[in-house]
């Protein structure tokens, strides 16, 4: 796969895909439900974030019944996984990353539970 550092560093410069990424990065897969829910942005803003991210490579994603997963994309670099990684762990404790988090794990009806019902 081939990534360019300016696909990388240009989906990590907006904040709503900043947000994604770092909870991507922190979780195997997500729904987008999950994502909304934790940044509390629209669907169709984070699904034309998403969208984004999977076009740059940054991202894969998964059908299941009516809903899609994404996950960080398992064939990036290791370069680039590296950024994301540190970022992630940089960033993580900061607002709006560690309300991110708490949101996410107060989520009622996750994945798995029969989610976005």
């Amino acid at each position: 796969m081939n990534i360019q550092p300016e696909s990388l560093f240009a989906a990590l410069a907006n904040p709503t895909r900043l947000r994604c990424l770092v909870l991507l990065v922190a979780h195997d897969e997500l729904c987008v439900c999950e994502l909304t829910h934790a940044t509390g942005a629209a669907q169709p803003t984070i699904s034309r974030h998403l969208a984004q991210l999977r076009e740059a490579g940054l991202v894969s994603d998964r059908r299941e019944g009516l809903w899609i997963y994404y996950r960080v994309h398992a064939e990036l670099p290791e370069w680039a996984s590296q950024v994301l990684e540190q970022t992630a762990l940089g960033v993580g404790e900061r607002a709006p990353f560690i309300h991110d988090r708490k949101r996410l794990g107060q989520m009622p009806n996750r994945p798995g539970a029969a989610c976005c019902a």
